[in-house]
């Protein structure tokens, strides 16, 4: 059996479905995994003919089949979608399936996990009051999971993530800093073969607070953090203001970017990546990635999706499987 890769299909409602369906319907992908779905049977072969793709659909029984889209039917009856609306009844089939998938993963009945998009608000319930699948695969696997977003060279990693603006600073601990440093220097060698990875730290301040002038967390805490803090075969740099290292492209000489806060760090790898970058949760003894887009509303159920960036999440998945074994 070739590698098997879970896959939460996210909102139904979205273009989650849409590239999941488009990304296989490239039969020669097909003979590098094999794809298991969980979500159900006759919706995905309903989407697959609403959106005219040519694929091998398959309801798995006990055991996956190689060549085919395997789906595991985790819903008790076929969807409907309401294309572009954010909808508690789809909202709750993609906890279903991503928990489904999850456990599957935890089970080892598959190698990686590769989850499409979900809608935040959509998908909150008794069951999920995560601001996103990373914070859950964290408690599920009750490790440190790091997001972060890889698009060749170019990985940038997140200090916190889903936080809301107003609480970050008390976020940004020694402590937190350097467990997330960890992480992604550890990543950077275990999952992207790096023997000598060389990090960029970001300031949390506007011009890395200009000695204490606009801020002081990197004069008390960030300076003294990296001027100390060693990691093996690692050089670390920093702290950077954020405009000026970007704006300057020095981070073309990093082989990744530790940013404070979401915004900080995606909005400059989203426009210089976008719809090609894959979400990476680092720190996990398991393998997940996802696309570095959401549910797309928008276009949803016209046709239109891009499925580039789900297609680079499984090929990220299968090339961290493999460098994990090797490195083993």
């Amino acid at each position: 059996m070739s590698m098997a890769i879970g896959i939460s299909i996210g909102d139904p409602n979205g273009i989650g479905p849409e590239v999941v369906l488009k990304t296989f319907s490239d039969l020669e992908l097909l003979k590098f995994c094999t794809p298991i779905v969980y979500a159900h049977f006759d919706f995905m072969r309903q989407q697959a003919k609403y959106f005219s793709l040519e694929l091998p659909v398959e309801r798995m029984i006990d055991h996956p089949k190689q060549g085919v889209l395997n789906v595991v039917d985790c819903w008790t009856e076929t969807f409907q979608p309401k294309y572009g609306e954010v909808d508690a009844k789809a909202g709750q089939l993609s906890l279903i399936s991503f928990i489904a998938a999850t456990e599957a993963l935890q089970k080892g009945q598959t190698n990686a996990l590769v989850t499409a998009p979900i809608h935040k608000a959509a998908i909150q319930s008794e069951n999920f009051r995560f601001p996103g699948h990373t914070d859950y695969l964290a408690q599920a696997f009750n490790e440190d999971a790091l997001m972060f977003l890889v698009h060749n060279d170019f990985r940038v990693g997140l200090v916190t993530d889903h936080v809301a603006v107003k609480d970050i600073p008390r976020h940004i601990t020694s402590d937190r800093v350097t467990q997330k440093l960890n992480t992604v220097a550890y990543s950077l060698q275990q999952d992207f073969g790096i023997a000598n990875p060389r990090i960029a730290v970001l300031g949390l301040n506007p011009h890395a607070g200009d000695k204490g002038v606009i801020g002081n967390e990197e004069v008390n805490m960030l300076e003294p953090l990296l001027q100390t803090h060693q990691i093996d075969k690692t050089e670390i740099s920093g702290p950077f203001s954020a405009d000026a290292f970007f704006g300057s492209q020095s981070y073309k000489n990093y082989d990744a970017i530790l940013a404070m806060y979401h915004d900080q760090g995606l909005i400059p790898f989203k426009t210089l990546s976008f719809g090609q970058g894959v979400n990476f949760t680092a720190g996990l003894s398991a393998v997940r990635t996802s696309p570095d887009h959401g549910t797309a509303f928008g276009i949803a159920g016209t046709g239109q999706a891009n499925p580039h960036s789900f297609r680079k999440a499984v090929q990220t998945a299968i090339e961290v499987v493999k460098r994990r074994k090797v490195s083993i």
